[in-house]
């Protein structure tokens, strides 16, 4: 990151499952927020094969068929685009720390893929630095809160996942620090393709 300027993707992942010890990825979004403003010109998104079937359970809930990915990337070369993308940028996702930073983890070490560090911040900070621990912090009930319509987008497809939590990112952090100048909650660390 430059000094001054707080350079962020705001990234989601569709899986085979919710196991990230033996589940695949099987879509992946991004979408670049600088500063506060999101820039809807600057977006990741690729299908990726994960090397097996979708079950029709996943198909139904994500809407992601086995057509759509047949003839996608892999799981190594859409990280690696993924991390070009991203650059030297943080990364955002909800409820990342549990989901989406360790599937990236372990889909590079079961590929003996080399990885860098990586900043990461989960946005449920967001949501328990405005709203306490209490009454949930799924999205669901952040779009809520926030009063943003989900109906806006298609949900659990990562494109439309990503454009509305990139929104509700945007609303919370604006609410505690509204000149954006550094990040509110705090950050961790995790790891992505070299």
């Amino acid at each position: 990151m430059q000094t001054g300027t707080m350079d962020i993707v705001v990234f989601d992942l569709e899986t085979t499952g919710l196991s990230p010890y033996c589940e695949e990825i099987i879509q992946i979004a991004g979408m670049r927020m600088r500063d506060g403003v999101i820039l809807k010109s600057e977006v990741f998104e690729t299908y990726v094969n994960p090397g097996k079937r979708i079950s029709s359970f996943i198909t139904h809930y994500t809407g992601i068929t086995n057509a759509q990915v047949c003839h996608a990337p892999g799981a190594v070369q859409a990280l690696a685009e993924f991390s070009k993308f991203v650059g030297d940028a943080t990364l955002v996702a909800h409820n990342g720390k549990r989901f989406d930073m360790p599937f990236i983890r372990e889909t590079c070490l079961r590929n003996s893929t080399p990885v860098r560090p990586i900043g990461f911040i989960d946005s449920i900070a967001f949501s328990r630095r405005l709203w306490g621990r209490g009454g949930g912090h799924g999205l669901d009930v952040i779009l809520n809160r926030l009063q943003l319509d989900p109906q806006s987008v298609r949900r659990h497809d990562a494109r439309g996942d990503v454009a509305i939590l990139a929104e509700a990112v945007r609303m919370m952090w604006s609410r505690i620090d509204p000149a954006f100048l550094k990040c509110p909650v705090p950050a961790g660390a995790g790891v992505i393709p070299v």
